[in-house]
């Protein structure tokens, strides 16, 4: 069995188009074989959805979630081709999910390209300053600032952050699969997050372990 590299797994998506867990899936499932690992994609119509994904998606709905009581809200614009599949019940479960994540989750951006770079560089000099206080050597600061900033993302970029409900998939990879399933290109648009009193001064509560609670 060939080994499962990253680079291998890198190689695979930018062949295919799918998500990076299904990826490595495909991967584990093949015993490293990319070829073998293409065909089980293409059966499970992942690989497929990458040929969707440039396709105009203006249709779609606006899903709104409210934690209970009234704490949390949110609301989040998910876009699909048709009108036919925004009324399906497979698209609207996608929605709710998605807007139950973000309320949990708190998101700051929904991908890497609207992170500001100012603050990005202020993220990478914080991270950098770290390692030094950790005596790390200059050396291997930048690939550690690198890992970290993978990280980052991962902690405020929608599309890169692991699903509450399956945290061995990412909303991207959600969004991956679902095309696959649904046979249209969906995109998330934007989204809004509002909690009760924010940027007020108050006793901290853990709303985010709330949410998870209510949808388990």
């Amino acid at each position: 069995m060939a080994e499962i590299t990253a680079a291998l797994v890198k190689e695979l998506r930018e062949r295919t188009g799918a998500g990076m867990m299904d990826c490595k899936k495909a991967l584990t499932e093949t015993a490293g074989d990319i070829e073998k690992a293409i065909d089980f994609l293409r059966e499970k119509g992942l690989a497929a959805a990458a040929k969707k994904a440039g396709r105009v998606a203006a249709e779609g709905l606006v899903e709104a979630y409210i934690h209970a009581g009234g704490r949390i809200g949110v609301l989040v614009e998910v876009n699909c081709e048709t009108d036919f599949v925004a009324k399906t019940d497979a698209f609207r479960a996608l929605a709710k999910d998605i807007a139950m994540h973000i309320a949990a989750a708190n998101p700051t951006y929904l991908k890497r390209d609207e992170v500001p770079m100012s603050e990005l560089e202020h993220e990478k000099e914080v991270l950098a300053e770290q390692a030094r206080n950790e005596g790390k050597p200059e050396k291997i600061i930048e690939k550690m600032v690198s890992g970290r900033i993978e990280k980052y993302y991962k902690e405020v970029c929608l599309l890169d952050q692991s699903f509450v409900k399956d945290p061995d998939k990412s909303i991207s990879d959600l969004i991956t699969e679902s095309i696959a399933k649904i046979g249209e290109n969906i995109s998330i648009r934007r989204f809004s997050r509002y909690h009760l009193g924010e940027g007020i001064e108050k006793k901290e509560t853990d709303f985010a372990a709330e949410v998870m609670a209510f949808v388990k």
